[in-house]
């Protein structure tokens, strides 16, 4: 497949933007359009591709269908990356959450539908296995919904299986755990652990657990998560689309262990504190990445150590 049009919903945003990035640079693609409505995603984040000729940008709302079928005109593939993120969030707020995750989704997928695209990559959830205390988390075995959040994220596996089904829409769905790097934002009150601690170690201040820092995740580098987009797009194999992939390192480490890896990092000489645990939150998490190993042939390069250094220069210069 060569000289593709993509759409990348959410290229503003941390990930989206990274993706947007390794797109512009691939001699497979011809023109990457972003839509993002700037709710979370930062017009920073994307700056830099303004003069390159491949780039496009619509700024708008997923939950905006004319606005969708607009994005979508001769795209022939969609990153969907476009979401409203955080457990926390969505507790307090389930009615956004809803309407971004579930009506901007169905959006984006109608829209494809009616314009002809064959294909959507889309951004699934490590929460999705919600309850379930099996470790490590393989695709076919999830739990309840612990969140709104999740339950968006398990509405969308199951309209992207429909459509599938009903409208012969290729789908490659990943989920993403805790994916962290640069051009995260740290700062909001739903900001993530990884851009938390820097923020605070590069001030010498003490961050807070949620929990008494035992609790684990299996943290995955940005880069990872760009490769994994790029075969989900690209695949050739007929039995690598319409799946599910976990998208992760492999490897859990506790927050205690983050914090001392990224105190040594930054010079930071405080120790964290310890805080109530999370609502909706889960103890542990690890993640079995053999099925994206087998039918992606995905590889991630980018281990915590390697990635939290890499995201340390990008926060410095913030």
């Amino acid at each position: 497949m060569l000289f593709v049009k993509i759409l990348v919903t959410g290229g503003a945003g941390f990930i989206g933007s990274n993706l947007v990035k390794a797109l512009l640079e691939d001699k497979r693609v011809s023109l990457v359009r972003v839509l993002d409505n700037l709710s979370t995603g930062f017009l920073h984040n994307i700056e830099e591709f303004f003069d390159n000729p491949k780039f496009e940008f619509i700024r708008g709302d997923i939950r905006d269908y004319d606005i969708c079928l607009k994005a979508c005109e001769g795209i022939d593939l969609i990153s969907h990356q476009a979401a409203l993120g955080s457990v926390p969030r969505s507790i307090k707020n389930p009615l956004d959450t809803n309407s971004v995750n579930i009506t901007g989704f169905l959006n984006v997928f109608a829209a494809a539908k009616e314009s002809g695209i064959k294909r959507i990559v889309f951004a699934a959830s490590s929460s999705t296995y919600g309850d379930s205390e099996e470790l490590p988390k393989t695709e076919d075995r999830t739990g309840k919904p612990l969140s709104p959040y999740a339950v968006t994220k398990v509405v969308n596996e199951l309209y992207a299986e429909v459509f599938a089904n009903l409208y012969g829409i290729e789908y490659v769905g990943l989920r993403y755990f805790n994916i962290f790097g640069s051009k995260q934002d740290p700062n909001g009150a739903y900001a993530a652990v990884i851009p938390i601690f820097f923020n605070k170690a590069l001030k010498n201040e003490s961050p807070i657990f949620n929990g008494d820092g035992s609790n684990s995740r299996d943290f995955t580098y940005v880069d990872n998560a760009v490769q994994a987009n790029i075969l989900g797009l690209f695949t050739e194999r007929k039995d690598a689309t319409n799946q599910i992939y976990n998208i992760a390192f492999g490897e859990r480490m506790t927050l205690s262990e983050l914090w001392e890896i990224i105190k040594k990092l930054t010079g930071c000489s405080v120790d964290a504190i310890c805080g109530e645990n999370r609502i909706g939150d889960i103890p542990h998490s690890i993640a079995d990445i053999s099925k994206a190993r087998k039918l992606l042939g995905y590889d991630p390069l980018f281990d915590v150590k390697k990635g939290l250094l890499i995201a340390l220069n990008w926060y410095k210069k913030i």
